[in-house]
């Protein structure tokens, strides 16, 4: 297929995916909100850099208000929290018969089969690291797992066509029938990170406290409770096993499934999620209430108590809002609520 694929947002994800493509001779439109970024990208090109590959590749990018036309591929790769706002102006840009491939950290995909239909939204999991430098820059940190499937499962022409175009940026992407089990894996993952992103410490340094596995045990317990609840089977991924946070899976099997993830953390140059850099470097909101909020909700609607997950979006807000310091003792924080 000759047109372009539109990826709004190109920053950390969209910013990998875009330059891969369009390295490849896949057309691609870029179109990211920063102008600074929108022109470094259309004049000198973007930069990807870091242990995985360095190259620039100049791109077609806009503003969204620079949009035109419409288009049957959309790669939604922005911020989860702004996710609405994005599909406000991204919609009148999808063909009839089109459809939106969200590219992001969260459970998206419900948000956008709300307002375009399920029929016209596609699953995809990221797990490399990759970060928003400054206009025209992006880290890609390492390789890590990549998932695309369909929401019902089924396998289709245009699932078979993503599939092949992800294997351009991560040639062990997989293409799957339980995209649902691998947004919740990653929902407990995430969870972990979050957790981590409340001190300075790196991703790695922080999971391997043992004093903290209280936490990180309660957190996947609780995320994998709410899964069950729906008849979800999540998916392990990079270190993370959600049967070691199944209700009665033994402290072992957490233990080594936690140093797991500290390895492979360990191997690349992303070391801290971009929650923490959202807190400590761009001073600006996190997608607590994108990601771990809605968890929070759909436990209390289910009747699944997750009072972990709940003081943890507490404790995020409390530091975006300047009355908590990123520390230790934030983490130490949590652990009252794991009793």
């Amino acid at each position: 297929m000759n047109q372009p694929i539109l990826i709004w947002g190109t920053g950390a994800i969209g910013g990998v995916l875009a330059a891969y493509w369009a390295r490849a001779g896949q057309p691609v439109r870029a179109v990211d909100i920063v102008a600074e970024h929108v022109a470094a990208m259309r004049e000198g090109g973007l930069h990807i850099e870091g242990p995985v590959e360095e190259f620039t590749q100049r791109l077609d990018a806009v503003t969204p208000d620079e949009v035109t036309g419409t288009y049957d591929r959309i790669v939604l790769a922005v911020k989860a929290h702004h996710t609405e706002a994005a599909l406000e102006q991204l919609l009148p840009h999808l063909a009839p018969g089109g459809f939106i491939l969200s590219a992001q950290n969260g459970l998206n995909e419900r948000v956008i089969a709300a307002r375009a239909g399920a029929e016209r939204t596609m699953g995809c999991f990221v797990n490399f690291g990759a970060d928003w430098l400054e206009p025209g820059r992006v880290l890609y940190g390492n390789r890590a797992a990549v998932a695309v499937g369909e929401l019902d499962g089924s396998t289709t022409p245009r699932l078979q066509e993503m599939h092949a175009l992800l294997r351009i940026v991560e040639p062990e992407a997989v293409m799957t029938d339980n995209i649902w089990g691998y947004l919740w894996g990653k929902m407990g993952y995430g969870a972990l990170l979050f957790a981590t992103a409340l001190t300075h410490d790196s991703m790695s340094d922080s999971l391997a406290r043992t004093a903290h596995y209280p936490v990180f045990r309660a957190l996947g317990q609780e995320v994998m409770a709410l899964a069950a609840a729906q008849g979800i089977t999540p998916v392990g991924f990079n270190g993370f096993d959600p049967a070691a946070f199944a209700p009665g899976a033994p402290e072992a099997a957490m233990q080594a499934s936690v140093a797991a993830m500290v390895a492979h953390n360990r191997k690349t140059a992303k070391t801290h999620s971009g929650i923490w850099r959202d807190l400590a470097v761009r001073k600006r909101k996190t997608e607590v209430d994108a990601q771990i909020a809605p968890m929070v909700t759909i436990g209390r609607d289910l009747g699944v108590p997750v009072p972990v997950l709940s003081r943890l979006v507490d404790l995020i807000h409390e530091i975006e809002d300047g009355r908590r310091e990123q520390s230790v003792g934030a983490l130490d924080a949590l652990v009252p609520a794991c009793a």
